[in-house]
């Protein structure tokens, strides 16, 4: 478990004026594994900073993210990240590119006390209502992709991936019930 005196968590909306968080089911629910169904009821989620790039985008926008890890290949990050020095690279449609250089974000951050780490992909969870200790208004999306060392594509469809879910690299669909058919 990270240390919670080091790990800043986050929460991304465009909402401006979220004074509590109140823990509240998915949306749309999915499956999870046994012993874990608990993950779409009433909770709070967050992200630690080293993995915020999966949510600077604006929310219904469909994206495909790889991220290296410690147990990635040389071959699989050569494949999918090519020369790129980027930590992340977010596969996104051409389509949405003015969106997001347009859109506007606030970045709600937290104290992790009383978050509980999912051990996945920088994910941590509350059962409580949170409060948030600050709101950071995010106007240039782009600058905060390179910030975060995150190399946006675009690409004409986000089809044509399926291959990176079986690599050693992390891999993200978000929003891809928005994508082109």
């Amino acid at each position: 478990m990270a240390s919670l005196g080091r790990v800043r968590l986050h929460h991304f909306s465009h909402e401006p004026d979220i004074v509590r968080f109140e823990p509240r089911p998915v949306r749309v629910p999915s499956d999870r594994p046994e012993g874990r169904e608990w993950l779409n009821g009433p909770l709070v989620w967050a992200i630690e900073t080293d993995w915020r790039g999966l949510y600077l985008f604006p929310r219904e926008c469909p994206r495909i993210l790889a991220r290296a890890t410690a147990w990635t290949t040389d071959a699989d990050r050569e494949r999918w990240f090519g020369d790129s020095r980027a930590d992340m690279i977010a596969w996104v449609e051409a389509s949405w590119m003015a969106a997001i250089s347009g859109a506007v974000l606030h970045r709600y951050d937290f104290d992790p006390e009383g978050f509980e780490d999912l051990n996945d992909a920088g994910m941590w969870v509350s059962r409580r209502t949170v409060t948030p200790v600050a709101n950071v208004r995010l106007e240039d999306l782009p600058a905060e992709h390179r910030l975060a060392r995150v190399e946006v594509r675009p690409v004409d469809r986000l089809s044509g991936f399926g291959d990176l879910w079986s690599t050693t690299l992390h891999a993200s669909g978000v929003r891809l019930r928005n994508a082109r058919a």
